[in-house]
C-alpha cells in the first residue's frame, strides 16, 4: 500500500518472523551465540525465554537456518496439554510415521531414528516453541525422552523457547529433575531507547528504504508506548506508515506517531494509558503534501 510512496522494496515492519530482518542487539546476539554453543557442545537441554514479541522466534529461526548439514531438526509449535500424545508430535516433527496406536511402537520408532541418525554422524535437535503452553507432565515426557542419551553420546538435544511463565513451571518441585538438566539458559528482555532507534533504522534499511524515514522523536514516542517490545514497535511503525501515506507525508514525525498511539490505545487493546486527545489533524490530499519534518 505505502511501499511505492516511501520507496520500499517490501514491508519493513511485518509481524511474521523473517531472519533477514533480525536485528542483533547485544542480548539477541548473545542469545544466538548461546544457542549455537548449546548445539556445538552437545547440551541436552537449552532454554530461551522472553516476553511476548521480544524476538525469541526470530532468533530461533536464525539459528535453524544456520545449522550445519549434520543436524536433523524437529520443530514443534504451539503445543498445549490438549494436543494429544507428545510422542506422536515429536515423531511427526522429524518426519517419522506417527500413526502407531501405542506408545511403545512410537518410542521404538523414534529411538531407531536417533540411533540411525547418530550412526550417520548426525545429531537430532528438537525445538519446542511456545513451550510455556506445555503442562508439567508433557515437560516430564521430554525429560524421559532425553534418557536415550548415554554418557558422552548425545543423540537428542532439546531446545525450549517460551514466555516467562515457563520459568515458573520449571521451578515447580515436580520438575526439579528436568530443571537440573538445563545446560544453557538465557532470557531476552525488551529494547532500550538507543536500540529501538537502531532497530527501526535497521528494518527500514533491509526493506530498501531511508533509514531516517522516522524522526528521532517519533521513534522515542514508539519506544515509550511499546516499552521496547519489538512486536509492538512494529505495529506502531507499520500503522504510522499507513497514516503517513494517507496524508502524503514524506517523513514520519512525532506528531503523527502520537496520533497513531492514540488511535491504537482508543481500542483498549494496545497496552498503556490513553493520551490526552488533541484536535484531529486535517487529512491532506496529494496536492497538499506537507513538507518533510525534521522534528
Amino acid at each position: 500500500m505505502y511501499e511505492q510512496f516511501y520507496k520500499l522494496r517490501e514491508l519493513p515492519f511485518a509481524l511474521t518472523p523473517d531472519p533477514a530482518f533480525l536485528f542483533r542487539t547485544p542480548q539477541h546476539g548473545f542469545a544466538l551465540d548461546m544457542l549455537r554453543y548449546g548445539v556445538m557442545s552437545g547440551s541436552g537441554f537449552c532454554l530461551l525465554t522472553g516476553e511476548v514479541g521480544c524476538g525469541k522466534t526470530l532468533v530461533v529461526r536464525e539459528l535453524l537456518e544456520s545449522m550445519a548439514d549434520d543436524v536433523s531438526i524437529g520443530l514443534l509449535n504451539n503445543l498445549t496439554s490438549q494436543s494429544g500424545r507428545l510422542l506422536q508430535w515429536v515423531n511427526l516433527a522429524f518426519g517419522l510415521d506417527h500413526t502407531a496406536p501405542d506408545e511403545v511402537t512410537l518410542y521404538r520408532r523414534f529411538e531407531r531414528f536417533l540411533v540411525d541418525n547418530y550412526a550417520e554422524g548426525k545429531r537430532a535437535v528438537l525445538v519446542v516453541d511456545e513451550a510455556q503452553n506445555l503442562a508439567p507432565d508433557m515437560l516430564e515426557q521430554l525429560r524421559v525422552l532425553s534418557n536415550v542419551n548415554s554418557g558422552k553420546h548425545v543423540v537428542l538435544q532439546t531446545f525450549l523457547v517460551g514466555q516467562p511463565e515457563l520459568l515458573n513451571t520449571l521451578r515447580s518441585p515436580e520438575l526439579r529433575q528436568f530443571a537440573q538438566r538445563i545446560n544453557i539458559e538465557y532470557r531476552i528482555g525488551p529494547l532500550n531507547p538507543k536500540d529501538t532507534l537502531a532497530y527501526v533504522r535497521h528494518r527500514l534499511t533491509v526493506a530498501g528504504g531511508d533509514p531516517e524515514l522516522f524522526a528521532v522523536g517519533a521513534v522515542a514516542a514508539a519506544f515509550q508506548a511499546s516499552r521496547g517490545v519489538p512486536r509492538l514497535i512494529n505495529q506502531l511503525c507499520d500503522t504510522a506508515l499507513v497514516y503517513g501515506y494517507a496524508e502524503q507525508q514524506e517523513r514520519i514525525d512525532k506528531e503523527l506517531m502520537d496520533e497513531v498511539i492514540r488511535g491504537r490505545r482508543a481500542g483498549k487493546i494496545f497496552p498503556g494509558k490513553l493520551a490526552r486527545r488533541e484536535p484531529a489533524r486535517r487529512t491532506r490530499g496529494p496536492t497538499e503534501a506537507k513538507p518533510a519534518s525534521t522534528g
